[in-house]
């Protein structure tokens, strides 16, 4: 095994693990039998744990795997940011944002995204080593902008739909 596949390799079993672990926390907290809207997370975790490491596995797939877990990642950070807010700890502390908000699941999850821009990344820069760094669109996908654009629309449809249904 050649240390790019080992790497490789380390990676994906990295985005399983961190994606199990997340599973596991929502079957824990939204368990499906209970109530109908339990079933995105189970939905959004099933393609995290089985769909998306596999898809990382083939090299005609990073592309796919790399934006479905950039997705998931924001429209986690976005539920869960809305969650804490709906449902605000009684005092407002360092402690209390750290311990008492989702803000520790965010961190693990923008992990995950880490982990999956690494594994994307790595097999450009393998086909090309000395290729500089891209430079030009910044919000174009893969760059990070095109992330930064999809946080503040998907933010933005998701407080103008809760404005609109309410």
């Amino acid at each position: 095994m050649k240390k790019k596949d080992y790497l490789r390799t380390v990676l994906i079993v990295a985005i399983f693990f961190l994606a199990v672990g997340g599973w596991l926390l929502h079957m824990r907290i939204h368990i499906p039998a209970e109530d109908a809207e339990n079933y995105i997370p189970f939905v959004a975790g099933f393609i995290s744990v089985f769909v998306v490491p596999v898809l990382f596995i083939f090299r005609s797939t990073i592309s796919f795997a790399y934006l479905i877990t950039g997705m998931t990642v924001i429209i986690g950070t976005i539920m869960m940011t809305h969650f804490t807010i709906e449902n605000p700890p009684q005092e407002w502390t360092l402690k209390t944002v750290f311990l008492g908000t989702l803000l520790a699941d965010i961190i693990l999850l923008w992990g995950k995204f880490a982990v999956g821009k690494a594994l994307f990344e790595l097999e450009l820069a393998v086909n090309q080593p000395d290729a500089p760094m891209r430079r030009g669109r910044f919000f174009r996908f893969p760059n990070m902008g095109f992330w930064f654009v999809h946080v503040v629309t998907l933010t933005a449809v998701y407080l103008i739909g809760g404005y609109f249904w309410k």
